[in-house]
């Protein structure tokens, strides 16, 4: 199946914490329930982005594009379910309560460019959050993600290559 749809994210893990080493181990199946408390609902859980984007802006992919991910869960986009068999995962490091950084917009917007060049489907309007495609059951990445600024970041970046598996 063609991939054409990105879908963002927002992940901390445990909340409100932004450090990868969570984050990591959760999506390489290594993640030591006992850490926190919180992680105990994310025992047996298979999950994985496509991408992570840390704070810092820096990018870390986990799956290859071209390769499905476990991102999305129970989903729908404009009729079209299951959306894991047909779109790319970024996972952000944040939360509902904190702004994003201005490296993680410039980034995300440059990946989801670079996305773009790989994957004809893609456009701009179809890159969703995964409340779009999970509505009621997913919030992120939710009311700090400035879409405005997103799309204007977006708009800036020229094609750009990147060494996307």
């Amino acid at each position: 199946m063609p991939v054409d749809l990105i879908v963002l994210h927002a992940i901390s893990l445990p909340a409100g914490q932004f450090s990868m080493q969570h984050v990591e181990a959760l999506f390489i199946s290594t993640l030591d329930i006992s850490a926190h408390p919180s992680f105990a609902s994310l025992e047996g859980m298979r999950v994985a982005a496509h991408f992570v984007v840390d704070r810092d802006g820096q990018i870390t992919q986990f799956v290859p594009a071209g390769q499905r991910a476990w991102h999305a869960g129970a989903s729908s986009w404009q009729g079209k379910a299951q959306c894991n068999d047909y779109s790319i995962g970024i996972e952000i490091l944040g939360d509902e309560q904190t702004p994003f950084t201005t490296k993680q917009y410039r980034e995300t917007a440059r990946l989801c460019r670079a996305l773009m060049l790989r994957f004809p489907g893609m456009r701009p309007e179809r890159i969703v959050g995964h409340q779009d495609v999970a509505p009621g059951r997913k919030w992120d990445p939710g009311k700090q993600w400035d879409w405005v600024h997103f799309r204007r970041s977006l708009a800036h970046i020229r094609n750009t290559e990147m060494n996307i598996r």
